[in-house]
């Protein structure tokens, strides 16, 4: 399990958060963490404060680009921020995902060369690594943007005076381009960059394990019944069935459990992601520097590839809960006692109903979804040119 979740619990702690209780039977309190997490979620709430009133004053001045560029970096906060907090309200109910998930987990090497486990787990390490690393690589980016600006370009190549600025545009009630305030304004910003960049990651991923062992279940669940030998006898065969329904329904409340903890951050990450690919794509559009088009563009692979790999292990689940109605009529079941025939049916039409990964009652997510979103961003794209060209 550890091996599982060893990435998403690095960028939790980040922040200052433990997503599930490892020990249950600890009851020291440690306030170490709870601080930071507290230092974070102020930090990040004032950047996106101040960022907000910027984008009213901007649209106030006709300043459309400039409202559109910090509305994308206010998305990026709500989202972040979202997700850290429902994972720690939802507290409770990660508890129960884990145990059970526990519970179900494959001991010893025979269970996990059944389970074909390290596949998974390859899989899983892999595409977490690289995830990571890309929004590490895009929130970094962003934030010594500025710093590398003046560095190369006044100091280095002594083109231009960039002066000091800051990463992001916000509200700032006060002159504080040569002042001491520069330096904790720099230090907040970079702060609650990463902090929301390091809640999305977080939550991305531990979404991403809890996701690959589900669909790994429900492939060594359809593996078993496809491959076992009927007896012929009711009384063995009706044991075997028993327990593959027994393991059926654990699997199913598990993924339940799952749409509980991350349907409502789902659903504000589809909501927010349309806006914010539409307001990078119109930025890159409008006639920026190259310098910032390597940043838009950045930040635009990194929030599609966000929503992709959302998509795409929705699809998994997907997939993998309807395949276990194939692989029960693939069973050879022809010599069987009619009992269990009949059994199979009402096995056969339970699985047929497919399991999703569900942002709450208002989308069943697949790669359909992906598509959903793309246009919806670029109809917002569309209404955002017309508006700047008139």
């Amino acid at each position: 399990m550890e091996k599982f979740l060893k990435f998403a619990n690095f960028f939790y702690l980040l922040v200052g958060i433990e997503s599930y209780t490892k020990n249950l039977s600890d009851d020291r309190v440690n306030l170490r963490p709870s601080i930071l997490f507290l230092a974070n979620v102020i930090n990040l709430i004032l950047v996106g404060t101040c960022e907000s009133i910027y984008v009213r004053s901007a649209f106030k001045d006709g300043k459309l680009l400039e409202a559109v560029t910090v509305m994308s970096y206010v998305g990026f906060i709500i989202v972040g921020m979202s997700k850290m907090l429902f994972i720690r309200w939802k507290r409770a109910a990660m508890d129960e995902m884990m145990r059970d998930l526990e519970k179900l987990y494959p001991r010893g090497k025979v269970q996990e060369e059944r389970y074909d486990l390290p596949r998974y787990l390859r899989t899983c390490s892999r595409i977490s690594l690289i995830y990571s690393t890309l929004y590490s690589v895009l929130i970094w980016t962003f934030n010594l943007f500025s710093i590398m600006q003046f560095l190369v370009y006044e100091k280095w190549l002594k083109v231009r005076v960039v002066g000091k600025t800051l990463p992001y545009l916000m509200y700032i009630p006060w002159k504080w381009e040569d002042s001491w305030s520069y330096y904790p304004l720099l230090l907040s910003q970079n702060f609650g960059g990463y902090t929301a960049a390091a809640g999305q990651i977080s939550t991305d991923l531990l979404l991403v394990a809890v996701v690959t062992q589900l669909v790994m279940h429900f492939d060594c669940l359809s593996s078993t019944m496809e491959n076992h030998q009927l007896t012929g006898k009711w009384q063995e065969d009706s044991r075997f069935l028993r327990d593959i329904v027994r393991y059926h329904e654990g699997i199913l409340r598990l993924a339940d459990v799952v749409n509980d903890i991350f349907g409502v951050p789902l659903l504000l990450n589809f909501m927010v992601s349309s806006f914010v690919i539409c307001f990078v794509g119109f930025q890159m559009t409008v006639g920026v520097a190259p310098d910032m088009i390597i940043k838009l563009m950045l930040f635009l692979f990194s929030s599609m590839s966000q929503v992709y790999l959302i998509c795409h292990y929705g699809q998994m689940v997907a997939d993998a809960s309807s395949g276990m109605s194939l692989a029960t009529y693939n069973q050879n079941w022809t010599h069987a006692d009619v009992r269990y025939k009949r059994a199979l049916v009402i096995i056969m039409v339970r699985a047929q109903k497919t399991t999703y990964l569900k942002a709450t009652i208002f989308l069943d997510i697949t790669r359909a979804s992906m598509t959903d979103l793309l246009q919806l961003s670029y109809k917002f794209f569309a209404l955002l040119r017309t508006m700047y060209v008139q």
